[in-house]
């Protein structure tokens, strides 16, 4: 299958809903590089992903039978809205939204290069 501006990553038939929202190579690659920094830092040890109708979720943990620490959201339906990315922090509450993946990573790379100089 083709990506597609409507669905986010996952081309839908006329009248059809998608099966499942995606990260496309780009995306994955930045998440997954920003996480490989996060381990090495010795910040995060784990991380899920969810993949639904409605959105694609990528979640980082401290340990491994704890709370996310971060959970990045992208939900194409928000698009032409507040943005389709959203992170939110450890107690659900919303860090930034927007419709860059950079800028809305941006806090956590600020916290990573604090961590580092630390």
């Amino acid at each position: 299958m083709k990506p597609n501006e409507v669905t986010g990553n996952i081309v839908a038939f006329p009248g059809k809903k998608p099966q499942q929202i995606g990260f496309d190579r780009m995306e994955l690659q930045r998440i997954l590089d920003l996480y490989g920094r996060m381990v090495a830092a010795g910040e995060w040890r784990d991380y899920a992903m969810n993949f639904t109708r409605e959105c694609a979720t990528f979640a980082a943990f401290r340990r491994t039978a704890d709370v996310p620490q971060m959970r990045l959201e992208k939900r194409p339906a928000l698009r032409n809205r507040q943005g389709m990315w959203a992170l939110f922090g450890e107690q659900g509450q919303i860090l930034k939204r927007g419709h860059e993946l950079a800028g809305v990573l941006a806090p956590i790379e600020r916290r990573l290069v604090k961590a580092v100089d630390d």
